[in-house]
């Protein structure tokens, strides 16, 4: 296969009262996704199921994310998630809570080599 990378799409995200990693990554997720609007799969000539989706999310507790879940957020493609420390949490001054901020790289690649069927 030859994976070929097209588009980086960038996202923020938080959860400001209920401390909700998993919510904040879908929110930094939707905000990469929904600010673009892309028809590379129809330009290459390629079913929307043959995007390749690569989705990196950092915030301050990775093992708090519930990648699973964030897989429904994708129409179509073959999305794939991971999760790293990154992102931010901030407390709030009177230390009634945490807003946790999350960040998002959605990648999309498709196989450039199509079969000779």
């Amino acid at each position: 296969m030859a994976k070929t990378r097209m588009v980086h799409q960038f996202g923020m995200g938080t959860s400001i009262r209920s401390r909700n990693y998993t919510e904040a990554s879908a929110r930094a997720i939707r905000d990469a996704l929904w600010h673009n609007s892309l028809n590379l799969a129809d330009a290459f000539g390629f079913p929307k199921m043959a995007m390749l989706i690569d989705v990196e999310i950092g915030v301050q507790q990775p093992e708090a994310v519930d990648s699973d879940a964030l897989l429904g957020i994708f129409p179509y493609g073959q999305p794939r998630i991971s999760v790293a420390k990154g992102g931010l949490d901030v407390n709030k001054p009177d230390g009634s809570g945490t807003t946790v901020i999350a960040n998002a790289a959605v990648i999309v690649s498709f196989d450039m080599e199509r079969s000779h069927e």
